[in-house]
């Protein structure tokens, strides 16, 4: 089954880099009485989440956040090493966490995972956006063609 708006996101953890080395970080604990804008992307440093997904959310981070969201955050099946590395190369460090969910737990979870092994990548999360209150789905945005058509910041601005 696939996640849907008004569904509770289910209890996960992620894996992140901080200054003290890896943390695990729980659904709980990320998702209790906060507002969060979380986004997924089938592949750190791949070119369309390069190029056209994570930029949109780097540059409107601000905007997001005046608008009243706590976190803004990016998961994708890869680890931690990769998504810090990434964060730091896309200019995100800082502006947006790095969750890895390196078995695609999360993503299985949610019903989001994609089988992308015709392109060895193996299973993999689908492009999509999110707002998320206290844990509970808010908005949706599945991606269902290639690109960024629907699950980019500019969307989640317009439904913040």
């Amino acid at each position: 089954m696939t996640i849907k708006p008004g569904d509770r996101l289910p209890a996960a953890e992620f894996t992140m880099m901080t200054g003290d080395g890896q943390q695990k970080l729980s659904t709980d604990v990320l998702f209790a009485g906060r507002k969060v804008v979380l986004f997924a992307v089938p592949g750190a440093f791949t070119p369309t989440c390069s190029n056209n997904h994570m930029p949109g959310f780097v540059r409107q981070a601000a905007a997001i956040k005046a608008r009243g969201v706590d976190t803004i955050a990016c998961t994708a099946v890869n680890d931690h090493h990769v998504m810090t590395a990434w964060g730091k190369a896309t200019g995100a460090d800082g502006k947006i966490l790095m969750l890895a969910d390196g078995n695609g737990d999360f993503a299985r979870a949610l019903g989001l995972n994609v089988d992308r092994r015709e392109a060895g990548m193996g299973e993999r999360s689908r492009r999509y956006s999110m707002i998320v209150e206290d844990g509970v789905v808010k908005t949706l945005n599945v991606e269902d063609k290639p690109g960024i058509n629907v699950s980019g910041a500019e969307t989640i601005l317009a439904q913040l």
